[in-house]
């Protein structure tokens, strides 16, 4: 597969998606929830609608994986991983950090993955194998080397009280060894920001596939190490995710393992 052609389709979509959530910002009229605390709006599903719209007139036979509207089937040689509006609550309160996420695997294997910020313009772009370009410039992790040097993010995902203990414990360990934790509340900039050296680590739990599937990619090109809490490589279908400068991983992953 061309996956050359395939990234221009992809941010063919992203901006698509991108010009109906900047159309929307500060004009939602509906705000809907999927839980206690999981929001949607009409701009995640006409982002979507219009994303997938845009994936379909060049690869009609692809399947896709959709935030709002689930499984889309088609040749599951080449799956589509779409989160249209990654940072919904930040949104709805018409706070500027959210993304737009979308990933491409071939053969279960990631093979493309794409980040758009569509308030400040940032797009975060990989394909396998090539390196990991911020709109036009590559971009390296961090050197730090140390926790004690670095600044973390974090997140905690919608049924995080559910499992309040284990979140709060690794985030209160991380906060006093590092510099600081920060907590944004998109995930997939979070990572895209571990992979350009802002932040030098991130970790989250529960998170969905189309929450991290293309910042993975991302992060895993610009040279970051990307793995579970035991140091297992990564799967989109992990619960767990630690996304690192490489540099501080074995310290990081000792911090978050529950001790007795």
């Amino acid at each position: 597969m061309d996956l050359e052609h395939a990234k221009k389709v992809g941010i063919e979509a992203a901006y698509n998606g991108a010009k109906i959530l900047q159309e929307h910002f500060g004009h939602i009229s509906r705000i809907g929830q999927k839980g206690a605390f999981d929001l949607v709006t009409e701009a995640d599903t006409a982002s979507e609608k219009k994303i997938i719209q845009t994936i379909r007139k060049a690869f009609p036979d692809h399947a896709i994986l959709a935030e709002e509207s689930g499984v889309n089937h088609g040749n599951a040689e080449y799956r589509w991983i779409i989160d249209p509006l990654d940072g919904t609550t930040n949104y709805a309160h018409q706070l500027p950090l959210f993304s737009i996420a979308i990933a491409l695997a071939v053969h279960d294997e990631m093979a493309l993955g794409l980040v758009l910020n569509p308030m400040d313009g940032e797009l975060f772009s990989a394909i396998a194998g090539k390196g990991a370009l911020l709109n036009d410039s590559s971009i390296r992790v961090s050197s730090t080397t140390s926790v004690h040097n670095s600044l973390l993010v974090t997140g905690f995902s919608y049924d995080f009280s559910e499992i309040i203990e284990p979140v709060m414990k690794r985030f209160s360990v991380c906060q006093n060894t590092s510099q600081g934790v920060r907590r944004l509340g998109s995930a997939a900039l979070d990572i895209c920001y571990v992979a350009c050296g802002r932040f030098d680590g991130f970790w989250e739990q529960n998170l969905k596939p189309w929450d991290k599937a293309a910042a993975a990619v991302i992060a895993a090109e610009a040279g970051a190490v990307v793995t579970d809490f035991a140091n297992q490589p990564f799967v989109i279908d992990q619960k767990e995710i630690l996304v690192t400068n490489g540099k501080i991983h074995k310290e990081m992953l000792s911090l978050l393992e529950l001790k007795n």
